[in-house]
C-alpha cells in the first residue's frame, strides 16, 4: 500500500515517538512494537503528525487522547469517592433497588463503575446465580448501605486513612487504566506519548537479580549487612566453660567505616522480643530454628602459608558433623552428611609453592545464611530498620576481627559467590531450554490471544485425556511450564538465604502430614453436609438470641473496647481538665456533617484537628477564655517541642499530645462500637450464609464427582520425589555439570505431569460448565479490553467543537490547557524516567563488581499487555503513579508512648518525601475542560448502556 494507509514511527530528538505519513520520511518500526494487533483501525489510523489535527476534525490524535484521558480521570475518581455515600447504590440502577424508581443506564450517576459490576461482577461464575431481589437488594446493599450510615472513621489521627487511600487510588488507576484502554475515541487517530527508551528502562530498574543473596553491595533503607563469619566463645556457667557460636556480622553505612559485632542466636531472638515490644502490632518475620549443622567444602590454597593459618576459625569446631568428600558447594543450602572427622584432609607431601587441597567444614553454616535473610528481610521495612532495637544490635560492642576469624569470613565470602554463580549457571540454561520453545510458545500466544483463545485451551484439556494426546503448541506449552516449575523448585528451596529453613519447614510438615487418613476422610466425608452443619452452628439464633459467631467476634470486639477504656481513663486523669475530655468525645460521636465543618475549619485556620475541636461552638460544652488560653499555650508547645526539641518546652507539651491522643482513642473506641453493632445486625448473618452457599456448593459438587481424593496419593508422591530430587542436588559436587542439575528438575516435574493433567482434566469434565463460564468471563473482560464496548465510541471532536459552538468553553483557551496536559505528560514521564535511572546507577554502583544478575524467569516475555488489549504506555503511566503513592507509605505503628516522637518522625518523612519528589512536574489547573463534563457523562453513559 502506498500513500496515506502507509505509516511508520519516527523517534524525535526528545524520545517521543511520532507517526507519520510514509511520503516523508522511510518507514522504521522497532521490534518491540511488533504485536499481534488488538483492535482493528480505520484507513489511516495512525496518520499525525503531531501539530495539526485531521480534516473536519477539531483535535490531534494526541489531544483526543489526553482530552479523553482526563475527563474519564475526573468521572473516574468522582465515582470512587462517591462510593462511600449510602446512598451510592441507589442511583447505580440495576439490580439495585432506588427511592427514584428504576433507573436506566443512560440516567445511572455511576456509568463506569455500573458498567463494570452489570458486566463483570453480576455475570462472575458463583454470583450470576443470585437472585436480584433477595441478595442484591435485600442483603447485599442493606448491608453495605448501613455500613457506610456507621462513618467508620478515616481521620489522620487513625494513620488509617493512608491505607484506605491508597486503596482508592489503586481502584481509581486500575479502573481508569482499563477506561482510557478500553474505549476508542471515534476518530481512529488517537495517539499517545511514547519514549522508546521507557520500557527498557523500567525492566532494567527491576533486574535487580540475585544481588539479595550477595554478600555485599546490598544497601537496605541505610543498612548495608552480612553475617559474614562464625566464631566460637567460651561463656563461664557456674564451674565450667561452655563455648557458644557466635555469629559475626559486617555492618556498613554511608559515610562511615565498616565495622563488626558479634551476636549469638540468643542475641538474635532478644532482638525479635525487642522489636514485639517496642513495635507492638508490627507483624514480625518468624525467628530461623536453631539448626547447628556443618558444611563442608573444598578450598585450593598455595605459597608458604603453615598449616594453622590455612583452617577457618570454623573448622576447628567439634560440631559432630562431616565433610562432603565432593566439596559440596549446594551443602550450604541443605541437609548434610554425618560421619568422619573434620579436620582438613591435605594433599601430602608437596613442594613449597604447590596448590594444596583441603576439606574444609564451615560451622553453622546453614543457620549464617539464614539469620542474614533474616536480617534482611527485618531490614526492608523501614520503621524497623530506624528502630532503637535495630540499631543497638548492629552498633552496639563492636568486635575486632582476627586473622584466623578473617580467613573464615573470606572463605565464606567464596562460598558466597560460588553459590550465586552456580545459580547464574543453573538459570541461564533454564531459559536457554526455554528459549528453544520459542518458535511453539508464540503460536501458542496466538491461540491464547485471538477470540475464544481461553475457551479453545481448557476445551482441549477438557476433550483430550492425556498430555501426549494435546495438539503439538500445547505439548511444548507444557514442556515450557515444566521449565517454569523446575526453575521455581530450584529458587525456593535452593537458591535463597532462607531455603535452608524453607526446606526443613517443608519436610517437617510433609512427614507429619497422614495423607492416607485424609484420602479416606475426603473419599467418604460429605463436606457439604458438614460445613452447613458448622454453618448452622454458628449462625443459628435460638429464641432470638444471638448466635454463636456473633458472641464470638462481640466479644473480641468488647475486649478490645475496653482496652481502650483503660487508655481513655488513663489519659483523662493525665489531662485533668473534663472539660477538655469530654469536647473531644463529643467530636467523636457528632454527626457527620458537623466533624466535617470543624475538620474543614482546621484546614482553612492552618491549625491542627484538636485546636479547632476546642475551640469551636458547635461542640458542647464551651470552654472558658482561660482554658482556651490553655489549650493555645499547649498547641504552641507542642509545636516547639516537635520543632526544636527544646527540653523546656516539651514538659509544657505534654498536655496537648495527651489530648491527641485521647482523641485518638475515642475515634478508635467509636470504631469497634460501630463495628460491634454492624455484626450485631441480622442482615449481616444472611449475607454470610448466602455467600457462602453461592460459592462454596458449586465447588463441593465439582470435588465429589472428579474423585478429588485420589489426587492426594499423587501429591504425596510428587512430594516424596521432591524431597529425594534435593536432597540429591545438595549433596553434588560444585563441579556437577549444571545441565544435569536443570535436567533432574525438569524430570522430576516431568514423571508428575500426567498425574496433574489427569486432576485437571477429571475436574474439568465434572465441573458442570464452571470452567468454561470462567474462561467466558475472562475473555468477556479481554473483548472489551480490545475492542471496546458495544454501545459504539467516544467521539471527543463533536463533544469539543459542540462546546465551541455553544460557546460553552473558549476554543483557544480549552486546546491551550489541553496542550498544557500533553507538556506535562511528556516531563513527567522524562522525570520518572531520570528518577529509575537514578536508582539503576545506585543499584549498579554498590553491586560490587556485577553482583547483580539480571535474572527474569524462562519464558517470562511470552504475553505482552499489548496482547490483551492494554496499552503499554497506559500500563507505565500506572507504574508511576504507583511510584508517587507508595512513595508515601506510612506504616501502622502504635507510638502512644511518645507521641512527640511520632510528630517529629510524621514531619521528618514529609520532608523527605518533598526532598524525592523535588523536581517533579505539576500538573496544571484546568477550567476550560471542566465545562466539558456534562456533555462527556452524557456521551459516556451512552456509549456503556449496553
Amino acid at each position: 500500500m502506498t500513500g496515506l494507509n502507509q505509516t511508520q514511527e519516527v523517534e524525535a530528538s526528545d524520545g517521543i515517538v511520532e507517526t507519520q505519513g510514509s511520503g516523508n520520511l522511510p518507514q522504521r518500526y522497532h521490534p518491540r512494537d511488533m504485536s499481534l494487533p488488538t483492535r482493528p483501525k480505520p484507513f489511516g489510523s495512525d496518520l499525525s503528525n503531531g501539530s495539526l489535527p485531521q480534516p473536519g476534525h477539531a483535535l490531534t490524535g494526541k489531544q483526543e487522547h489526553y482530552l479523553k484521558r482526563e475527563l474519564l480521570s475526573q468521572q473516574v475518581d468522582f465515582e470512587i469517592t462517591e462510593l462511600a455515600s449510602p446512598t451510592a447504590l441507589q442511583r447505580f440502577g440495576a439490580p439495585f433497588r432506588s427511592d427514584y424508581g428504576e433507573v436506566a443506564p443512560v440516567d445511572s450517576d455511576l456509568p463506569i463503575l455500573r458498567f463494570i459490576f452489570v458486566h463483570h461482577v453480576r455475570n462472575f461464575p458463583f454470583l450470576d446465580q443470585a437472585r436480584e431481589k433477595e441478595f442484591w437488594q435485600d442483603k447485599l446493599q442493606v448491608f453495605l448501605e448501613l455500613f457506610a450510615q456507621k462513618h467508620i472513621s478515616s481521620s489522620e489521627d487513625r494513620l488509617e486513612e493512608s491505607k484506605r487511600r491508597k486503596l482508592a487510588i489503586k481502584a481509581k488507576k486500575l479502573v481508569e487504566l482499563m477506561m482510557v484502554s478500553g474505549i476508542p475515541t471515534a476518530s481512529g487517530y488517537e495517539e499517545r506519548i511514547r519514549f522508546s527508551e521507557l520500557e527498557v528502562v523500567d525492566r532494567g530498574a527491576q533486574d535487580n537479580g540475585l544481588l539479595v543473596n550477595a554478600h555485599e553491595g546490598h544497601s537496605i533503607n541505610g543498612w548495608d549487612v552480612n553475617v559474614a563469619g562464625v566464631r566460637t566463645t567460651s561463656v563461664k556457667r557456674n564451674f565450667r566453660y561452655h563455648q557458644h557460636a557466635e555469629f559475626i556480622i559486617r555492618v556498613r553505612q554511608a559515610g562511615k567505616p565498616d565495622h563488626y559485632v558479634g551476636r549469638r542466636y540468643g542475641e538474635f531472638a532478644n532482638l525479635h522480643k525487642r522489636l514485639r515490644t517496642e513495635l507492638p502490632g508490627k507483624v514480625l518475620a518468624p525467628l530461623p530454628r536453631k539448626n547447628k549443622s556443618a558444611t563442608s567444602h573444598t578450598f585450593f590454597s598455595g605459597g608458604d602459608d603453615d598449616d594453622a593459618s590455612s583452617v577457618s576459625s570454623g573448622s576447628t569446631q567439634n560440631t559432630g558433623f562431616a565433610h562432603d568428600d565432593g566439596g559440596s558447594l549446594r551443602g550450604l543450602v541443605g541437609g548434610h552428611r554425618r560421619g568422619a572427622s573434620l579436620q582438613p584432609d591435605r594433599v601430602s607431601p608437596r613442594a613449597s609453592g604447590e596448590y594444596r587441597k583441603e576439606h574444609v567444614t564451615l560451622y553453622r553454616e546453614d543457620q549464617r545464611v539464614s539469620l542474614r535473610a533474616f536480617l534482611r528481610t527485618f531490614l526492608q521495612n523501614s520503621q524497623i530498620a530506624e528502630s532503637k532495637a535495630m540499631h543497638d544490635f548492629l552498633t552496639r560492642n563492636p568486635i575486632k576481627v582476627n586473622e584466623e576469624e578473617m580467613e573464615d569470613i573470606e572463605r565464606r565470602k567464596l562460598m558466597d559467590e560460588k553459590r550465586i554463580e552456580e545459580q547464574r549457571r543453573f538459570y541461564e540454561i533454564a531459559r536457554q531450554r526455554a528459549k528453544e520453545l520459542d518458535v511453539y510458545m508464540e503460536r501458542f500466544r496466538r491461540d491464547i490471544v485471538e477470540k475464544n483463545g481461553l475457551t479453545k485451551l481448557f476445551q482441549e484439556i477438557k476433550d483430550k485425556e492425556r498430555i501426549a494426546d494435546l495438539s503439538t503448541e500445547y505439548q511444548k506449552f507444557a514442556e515450557w511450564l515444566r521449565i517454569e516449575v523446575a526453575a521455581t523448585i530450584y529458587h525456593l528451596f535452593l537458591a535463597e538465604d532462607n531455603s535452608p529453613e524453607l526446606f526443613a519447614q517443608a519436610k517437617r510438615i510433609h512427614s507429619m502430614l497422614p495423607y492416607g487418613t485424609l484420602k479416606q476422610v475426603i473419599r467418604f466425608a460429605n463436606p457439604a453436609a458438614v460445613m452447613n452443619g458448622v454453618l448452622d452452628l454458628f449462625l443459628a439464633q435460638p429464641f432470638g438470641t444471638r448466635s454463636l459467631a456473633q458472641r464470638v467476634f462481640g466479644m473480641a470486639l468488647n475486649d478490645g473496647i475496653k482496652a481502650f477504656q483503660k487508655s481513655i481513663d488513663a489519659l483523662v486523669a493525665k489531662i485533668d481538665d473534663d472539660v477538655f475530655c469530654e469536647k473531644l468525645k463529643s467530636f467523636t460521636y457528632a454527626d457527620e456533617p458537623t466533624k466535617n465543618n470543624i475538620r474543614a475549619e482546621a484546614v482553612v485556620d492552618g491549625v491542627d484537628l484538636v485546636v479547632a475541636i476546642l475551640k469551636s461552638e458547635d461542640i458542647k460544652p464551651e470552654l472558658t477564655p482561660e482554658q482556651v488560653g490553655k489549650a493555645f499555650n499547649a498547641y504552641v508547645a507542642w509545636n516547639n517541642a516537635v520543632e526544636n526539641v527544646d527540653d523546656a518546652m516539651r514538659t509544657g507539651a505534654q498536655l496537648y499530645a495527651y489530648l491527641k491522643q485521647l482523641l485518638k482513642m475515642y475515634t478508635r473506641q467509636r470504631d469497634k462500637a460501630m463495628m460491634l453493632s454492624v455484626i450485631e445486625e441480622p442482615v449481616t448473618l444472611y449475607l454470610f450464609r448466602d455467600l457462602f452457599k453461592i460459592f462454596y456448593e458449586p465447588l463441593v459438587r465439582v470435588y465429589k464427582s472428579a474423585n478429588v481424593y485420589n489426587s492426594v496419593t499423587d501429591f504425596a508422591a510428587f512430594m516424596d520425589d521432591m524431597f529425594r530430587v534435593l536432597d540429591l542436588a545438595q549433596r553434588q559436587d560444585v563441579s556437577a555439570d549444571p545441565n544435569q542439575t536443570v535436567q533432574s528438575f525438569i524430570d522430576l516435574c516431568a514423571r508428575h505431569q500426567d498425574n496433574f493433567y489427569k486432576f485437571v482434566h477429571e475436574v474439568h469434565i465434572h465441573d458442570n460448565g464452571l470452567f468454561t463460564q470462567l474462561m467466558g468471563w475472562l475473555e468477556g473482560i479481554l473483548e472489551f479490553l480490545r475492542h471496546g464496548p458495544r454501545g459504539g465510541k467516544l467521539d471527543m471532536n463533536a463533544l469539543f467543537q459542540g462546546a465551541v459552538d455553544m460557546r460553552q468553553i473558549d476554543k483557544a483557551a480549552a486546546i491551550m490547557e489541553i496542550d498544557s496536559l500533553i507538556k506535562w505528560q511528556e516531563e513527567r514521564k522524562k522525570w520518572h524516567q531520570s528518577k529509575t535511572r537514578q536508582k539503576m546507577a545506585a543499584a549498579n554502583s554498590s553491586a560490587s563488581g556485577g553482583a547483580a544478575l539480571s535474572t527474569p524467569p524462562p519464558g517470562s516475555s511470552t504475553f505482552r499487555s499489548s496482547d490483551f488489549g492494554i496499552n503499554d504506555v497506559d500500563l507505565a503511566d500506572l507504574d508511576d503513579d504507583d511510584d508517587e503513592s507508595g512513595s508515601d507509605s506510612r506504616e501502622d505503628s502504635e507510638e502512644d508512648a511518645n507521641p512527640i516522637a511520632a510528630e517529629q518522625k510524621r514531619r521528618a518523612k514529609k520532608q523527605d518525601h518533598l526532598r524525592r519528589n523535588a523536581g517533579e512536574p505539576v500538573k496544571p489547573e484546568v477550567k476550560q475542560l471542566k465545562t466539558l463534563r456534562e456533555g462527556f457523562l452524557s456521551m459516556l453513559r451512552m456509549v456503556l448502556a449496553d
